[in-house]
């Protein structure tokens, strides 16, 4: 049986305003596995769009209606495959289902299969399809999977050759695309698997609340991926508990671009399909003409997502005429200083979090003075702006790293609501999310129902009082069963209390939110013993038009250092404006995420020394201006980089977080070089 180390603390007990906010939506709370979701939407949303492909060859658009008889179609031909497969599975656990791999990226067959799979009663094991063979193939092996679900024939040919020693039984394509006839091993295409459940009925499986959902695997950055063990109690306590965030209505629209496959996409997704709502499918390339189109009323993302935003409507107000940069810049100021004031009239600033009645008076006095200069900005300027984004757009909720403060301000500013989150993959993922009436900006929240926080000294693991710093610790039903086949690592992750170590450092508020400071693992020591946390100044460069990207670096040196991937377009523009001989080729796009940009080489000099001592004072004001600034915070040496940190090569993850250890690596002698 899986540990059940969950039980909903005592101490924590859920809100009288939180048990009213969920009493407005749809109960789940007596269901015992996730698919039992599907048959009541079905009944209650009927004809309501659940899923909108407008990218899929033709468009996919499935009713909840629908969505339930597929998911139901899928899974009960699953079963006639798995009953003579599941002879070759050896007893394990009765609360462990057999294993299906799931290695496919975001479409409606996506969550149908993902369904599926649990409704035939196995657990499925999810991945992209673009992730490394080798990393594809140890995640089969290790999990034990017994079945695999692939995007199309691309994806199986890449793994053909080392599925010889798997226990494969068969596979199913989620494509059309015709099996290849000479195959030896079973498979079938998706029209073929949904006629052989249209045969079948489906058989109760005796799925509990203990039995193991999915094997998540981590990405493996520092070591061999892990397998992390969700069962249906964690995903079920999210879709229960999440209302105390948002209550969304029947029918409003989403926008979805993160991986379906990861867990917080995939836990919001669960949750606001439970209630109702229209999930419109994305992507990079269409995103922006998608919030137009749809007018999405929330939208789930990364920082990396609303930093992309923000840049593209710098660049619209660069490329205004100097009179109206000079107004738009003029009107963002005043709005700064309103919603400085606003925050600090209702104690949501986090420079002064127990502001007195004098305090409160003289910032409310201050705001409202302000608000018809705000009010004219909005009219003049933000409209336009969200308008952008669809001009419905209600409520971001934004996870997977920190967000910068500049990022914070701008999206108040323009009116858009931005609800930072808190989790992680053995978290399944949300322990804290903010609240539209309590948001404390470059905080993380408070915590989920039934959840408890706690931040503890990282050497001895004592707690420690609300606004120390050190790291934190998390307890609730959301937290994971463990890794699987590995009891080492699971022991060192949860203690024998329940408490999961996050492996961040953070703080508590008086409020008990919860703010964060960086990664245990990234903090650069210099040699004066100062410890350095890297995200907080790299967030403040960020503010920099002609930085894109940053990462720090200076482990055991005497200062920090950074590699830069400059923001080409506004670096071309500057140089322009400086009757800098400084060109792009002919027919070339100054976009950061072009893999091109190793062409921009002979025609920048990013040496020269006007370039270096422009980033050399964008990086000192952006630093020195930060809250808290320290000396030992100054970066004292950098290098631009023309190739950008991305998936593609291997140094962001799927979430748009720098892989600072692979980076690190990949750049090693170019770093050595900076400090040499």
């Amino acid at each position: 049986m899986l540990k059940n180390h969950l039980a909903a603390p005592p101490s924590f007990p859920m809100t009288p305003q939180e048990r009213k906010l969920l009493e407005r939506l749809v109960d789940y709370s007596s269901i015992q596995s996730l698919p039992e979701i599907w048959p009541i939407a079905a009944k209650r949303f009927g004809d309501v769009v659940a899923l909108q492909d407008p990218h899929a060859k033709p468009e996919i658009v499935l009713t909840y209606s629908q969505l339930h008889q597929q998911i139901q179609q899928f899974a009960a031909g699953l079963q006639a495959l798995l009953e003579p497969a599941k002879s070759h599975l050896g007893s394990e656990s009765p609360d462990i289902p057999p294993r299906i791999a799931l290695i496919a990226d975001n479409c409606p067959r996506w969550m149908i299969a993902d369904q599926g799979i649990m409704a035939a009663g196995a657990a499925n094991v999810v991945r992209s399809a673009q992730a490394e063979r080798e990393e594809l193939l140890y995640i089969l092996s290790h999990s034990g999977s017994i079945a695999l679900v692939v995007e199309d024939i691309k994806t199986f040919n890449k793994l053909r050759d080392g599925l010889e020693n798997l226990p494969i039984q068969f596979v199913v394509l989620l494509s059309d695309e015709q099996p290849p006839a000479s195959e030896n091993l079973k498979i079938l295409n998706y029209a073929q698997l949904m006629e052989a459940g249209a045969n079948c009925k489906l058989q109760p499986t005796g799925t509990k609340r203990q039995t193991l959902a999915t094997l998540m695997y981590t990405s493996g950055t520092t070591g061999k991926p892990k397998g992390v063990m969700l069962t249906q109690s964690n995903f079920l306590h999210q879709i229960t508990t999440f209302g105390v965030v948002i209550q969304p209505k029947i029918g409003d629209r989403i926008l979805s671009i993160l991986p379906s496959w990861h867990v917080y996409e995939r836990t919001v997704e669960y949750f606001l399909l439970s209630q109702g709502c229209t999930q419109i499918y994305t992507n990079i390339r269409h995103v922006k003409a998608d919030l137009r189109a749809y007018k999405p009323i929330y939208m789930i993302g990364v920082p990396r997502l609303w930093e992309s935003i923000y840049e593209g409507v710098q660049k619209q107000f660069r490329e205004q005429p100097l009179n109206k940069q000079k107004l738009v810049y003029t009107l963002l100021g005043i709005s700064q200083r309103y919603i400085d004031a606003k925050r600090m009239s209702q104690g949501l600033s986090i420079e002064e979090l127990k502001p007195s009645a004098v305090q409160k008076i003289q910032a409310s006095i201050q705001a409202s003075a302000l608000w018809p200069l705000h009010a004219l900005a909005d009219k003049l300027v933000y409209q336009k702006v969200r308008s952008a984004t669809g001009g419905q757009l209600k409520t971001i909720i934004s996870g997977g790293g920190s967000l910068a403060m500049h990022l914070e301000n701008f999206f108040e500013i323009i009116g858009i609501e931005i609800l930072v989150g808190y989790g992680l993959t053995e978290t399944s993922p949300v322990t804290n999310v903010r609240r539209c009436d309590h948001n404390l900006r470059r905080s993380s929240g408070p915590s989920m129902p039934a959840t408890e926080v706690r931040i503890v000294d990282p050497e001895t693991h004592q707690p420690l009082p609300h606004g120390e710093r050190g790291l934190v610790v998390v307890r609730g039903p959301q937290v994971m069963q463990g890794y699987y086949q590995n009891p080492e690592a699971t022991a060192k992750a949860i203690d024998s209390e329940g408490w999961f170590d996050t492996g961040d450092l953070g703080w508590l508020t008086p409020e008990n939110d919860l703010v964060l400071t960086g990664r245990a693992k990234d903090t650069i020591v210099l040699t004066n013993g100062e410890n350095i946390e890297p995200q907080g100044i790299e967030d403040a460069c960020l503010r920099s038009p002609y930085i894109d990207q940053i990462m720090l670096v200076g482990q055991d040196q005497r200062a920090l250092g950074a590699l830069i991937v400059p923001n080409l377009d506004a670096l071309q523009q500057w140089a322009v404006e400086q009757n800098l001989s400084l060109r792009l080729p002919d027919g070339c796009e100054a976009q950061p995420s072009d893999t091109s940009t190793t062409a921009f080489r002979t025609e920048i000099d990013l040496e020269s020394k006007e370039i270096q001592n422009l980033f050399r004072q964008e990086l000192n004001r952006e630093v020195q201006n930060r809250p808290g600034y320290r000396p030992d915070d100054r970066i004292s040496t950098f290098k631009l980089m023309l190739e950008p940190f991305s998936i593609e090569n291997g140094m962001m993850t799927q979430t748009l977080k720098i892989k600072r250890a692979v980076v690190m690596e990949r750049y090693r002698d170019i770093i050595n070089g900076m400090f040499a």
